[in-house]
């Protein structure tokens, strides 16, 4: 294969862009993009695929198993190879050598193919992203295609940047007065750690798995991918693509191999402490993240859990801009991402804006109302909402109206195309946040469409309880709207002592909730949500080891 020619070129302009933090996307947001015929022959690949057995010919197959059922209603009926980990584990390890051997060009290269080959494919994993995740079309198309490449992408270009730091080869040479000098030559290699396991998660499958895959195996480690047992497809067609290129390539295609699981086994513990597991990402709930940081010791363990994120509002300029913006960072996705806000912080007072002071219960009633003329039109509704990703999140919606005044209830939709779809717009709760026992309600994440409004004695008690959230329980996000220079520096000095990452006055189409590969961090992994930032060095670098052999000159 010829890579270089191909994929050197990208790369560079990877290694440019995490430098320079600037903008730069090599694939492309719009479906239309992809060329007349990809929206039909992209569905087409993805309903061949119901109803088969999803044969990825890796050693250790005892038994097949699948289950997936679409947030929109129809089953999949995709049957996966179940693993033997005693005969999957040493065939994945026989492979490190000669990957080890290529180099980190190389690796970096052939991995770039592996995303240039799925980014073709995007519209089929537009589909599959859709009906394992229950995003709507758009949302799984974009995220789950271009922005997920994106990410994977930037953490080869980090891999990449780290691994080359150290020079491949050195010669030594030590004066040694009127004696000859003392001369070795010296080579150094990156060597990977050994089998990285990836944890994949229900909601966003490729945006959250791809960043540990490719940083674990541009550096030179096999990966065993472990997806969510309600969203398997996603990462299944991403193993599936990534071993053709590798047999093409000349490598051993099993570097990468998938562990499906049966319902209720379990598997994610079993691996998770198996001596063979050197490196393991996880995306989900806080409870088996630390399970994993606890228990996982042989392992380098990357975990991005669950946090309570935080809007400050102290005053606008610009008060139609930030309830739009807000509204519709409370709507996306049904409110189903690590990133949305869900605590409003309000002064009681009330808040100056360029509409006049507004009033708590007038600030509340007008973001509900935002969020209700966004969601008015129920087609518009469905293509932002998409579906609840499962039961739990709407047994937490139905129980919001009992944990205060509901100032925005939510209302039921019905998709005129998957009619089995549960579809809910959000709810705003009101709480009184001098009340002790509003806190247990309010420092807790309620994953999915609920938010509190919380009513704050003023901006100085905002920023402290803002500290305190973050510290205890962990922010993906905080957001904030002020006028104050003093305030907004006040703001920012909570988030750089608790290491949050923050957005001051967003009033346009830039949400709090999204963030954008190659210049935007995603966690710090500096607070109780995640211990790793998307994309760092820090997120590459111990992954691989250098190792030197001296030779005598």
């Amino acid at each position: 294969m010829q890579l270089t020619e191909t994929h050197r070129p990208t790369l560079d302009q990877a290694l440019e862009a995490i430098r320079t933090r600037a903008y730069w996307s090599p694939h492309p947001e719009h479906p239309k993009a992809y060329g007349e015929s990809a929206p039909a022959e992209g569905l087409a690949a993805f309903e061949a695929l119901r109803g088969t057995r999803f044969d990825l010919d890796q050693p250790g197959t005892d038994d097949w198993t699948g289950g997936e059922v679409s947030p929109y209603g129809p089953e999949l009926g995709i049957e996966y190879p179940h693993p033997d980990l005693d005969v999957l584990l040493p065939a994945m390890r026989a492979g490190m050598a000669g990957w080890r051997e290529a180099g980190p060009e190389a690796r970096a290269l052939v991995c770039l193919e592996i995303l240039s080959r799925i980014s073709a494919r995007t519209h089929e994993f537009a589909h599959a992203v859709m009906h394992t995740s229950g995003q709507a079309f758009m949302m799984a198309f974009q995220a789950g295609g271009p922005h997920a490449q994106d990410r994977g992408m930037e953490a080869v270009a980090y891999a990449y940047a780290e691994q080359v730091r150290t020079p491949a080869a050195a010669d030594w040479s030590k004066p040694q007065g009127k004696r000859d000098p003392l001369e070795l030559r010296k080579t150094f290699t990156t060597a990977g750690r050994g089998i990285s396991l990836l944890i994949g998660c229900n909601t966003f499958p490729t945006w959250n798995g791809y960043p540990g895959l490719f940083a674990s195996l541009a550096t030179g480690n096999p990966v065993l991918v472990k997806p969510h047992p309600r969203a398997v497809l996603p990462l299944a067609l991403t193993v599936r693509v990534a071993r053709e290129v590798l047999a093409e390539a000349g490598f051993d295609p099993n570097l990468v191999a998938l562990a499906a699981e049966r319902p209720g086994e379990g598997i994610a513990k079993t691996l998770a402490v198996r001596p063979e597991i050197k490196i393991i990402d996880y995306t989900g709930s806080t409870a088996f993240g630390d399970w994993l940081e606890a228990n996982a010791r042989q392992a380098q363990v990357y975990t991005e859990k669950a946090g309570v994120n935080t809007v400050v509002v102290d005053s606008t300029d610009n008060y139609k801009g930030m309830l739009s913006n807000l509204a519709f960072s409370l709507s996306l996705y049904s409110g189903q991402m690590c990133t949305t806000p869900q605590n409003f912080l309000i002064p009681r007072d009330g808040i100056t804006t360029d509409a006049g002071h507004k009033s708590y219960d007038e600030v509340v009633g007008d973001l509900a109302a935002s969020v209700g003329g966004l969601l008015g039109d129920d087609a518009r509704a469905n293509a932002l909402l998409g579906a609840l990703v499962n039961p739990d999140v709407k047994g937490r919606l139905d129980g919001a109206a009992g944990l205060g005044e509901v100032a925005l209830p939510s209302r039921k939709i019905t998709n005129p195309e998957f009619p089995d779809a549960v579809v809910r717009t959000p709810v705003i709760v009101k709480l009184d946040g001098a009340k002790p026992d509003t806190e247990a309600v309010y420092l807790t994440e309620c994953f999915g469409p609920v938010s509190f409004a919380v009513a704050v004695d003023s901006t100085a008690d905002s920023l402290e309880l803002l500290r305190r959230t973050v510290r205890d329980q962990g922010a993906m996000t905080v957001g904030a709207y002020t006028t104050s220079a003093e305030t907004e520096r006040a703001i920012e000095d909570v988030c750089l002592d608790e290491s949050a990452q923050l957005s001051l006055n967003l009033t346009g189409g830039v949400y709090v909730n999204q963030t954008a590969a190659f210049s935007d961090f995603h966690g710090s992994g500096g607070n109780p949500a995640a211990n790793a930032a998307l994309c760092d060095g820090a997120f590459v670098s111990n992954r691989f080891r250098v190792v030197e052999v001296r030779r005598q000159a």
